[in-house]
């Protein structure tokens, strides 16, 4: 979690006049106390009403707030169209994520800035995706994030069946369909597999190490080379 992330969480679990010890804070943020001393301490720093000391809790007093998010018209347009794209083609717990986001936004926005998101005339049909779908999203997804090897079956564009042992490197979505990009264990080399064609999908007990040769950069290096790829293309971030 970045700091600011975590600032922000602060004061979050410190609203409405609750003690929180920096233990409790530590747990939930999962860092040090010495962290959450030190987070704290910004923070008073910079004006937020924060009492308490170490080894008592931390309280907030009441009346403070955060200043409201100032967006553009065309940066709640993004914001609005793209978590309602993700709602539409993510995994189970993106889509989940995105619509929780759009509430939090919302919640904050001045009244002028939440009517702008209110009437965002931009969608994405939601049902076609289908629900075993976007749980296998989750899973290479979670997989390639915490580099686990996955398993499953899978059948080629010729109808051949294969069982592949994979570690996952990320996922590509091509306006219709989703991708995932891994290094072939039974290959030896670099496949892109359509989601629609994995089933059986488990996450295994191993793990992989980021190897010269084989990581989501040297992936996109090796379609650049070959011309499947635009020039200029940037996979740097």
């Amino acid at each position: 979690m970045r700091r600011a992330d975590r600032l922000f969480q602060i004061v979050q679990h410190l609203r409405g006049g609750r003690l929180v010890t920096a233990r409790k804070l530590a747990d939930i943020l999962e860092v040090s106390e010495r962290t959450i001393y030190r987070d704290i301490a910004d923070l008073q720093s910079t004006g937020v009403p924060i009492d308490g000391e170490a080894g008592v809790g931390y309280i907030m007093r009441e009346g403070f707030d955060l200043p409201p998010l100032m967006f553009s018209r065309d940066e709640i347009v993004a914001l609005v169209a793209g978590a309602r794209l993700v709602k539409a083609w993510g995994g189970a717990t993106l889509a989940r994520a995105a619509e929780e986001a759009l509430i939090k936004i919302e919640a904050i926005l001045p009244d002028a800035e939440r009517a702008r998101l209110r009437s965002t005339e931009i969608h994405a049909p939601t049902y076609l995706m289908r629900d075993e779908d976007r749980e296998k999203l989750d899973v290479i997804e979670r997989a390639a994030e915490t580099r686990n090897v996955i398993r499953f079956d899978y059948v080629d564009a010729e109808g051949q069946p294969s069982s592949r042992s994979v570690r996952p490197l990320g996922l590509w979505f091509w306006g219709g369909r989703w991708t995932c990009v891994g290094w072939c264990l039974l290959r030896d080399d670099f496949r892109m597999f359509r989601i629609d064609r994995v089933c059986e999908i488990e996450t295994l007990a191993d793990t992989f190490r980021a190897e010269r040769g084989k990581t989501i950069r040297d992936f996109y290096r090796q379609m650049e080379d070959r011309g499947d790829l635009p020039s200029g293309f940037n996979y740097g971030s």
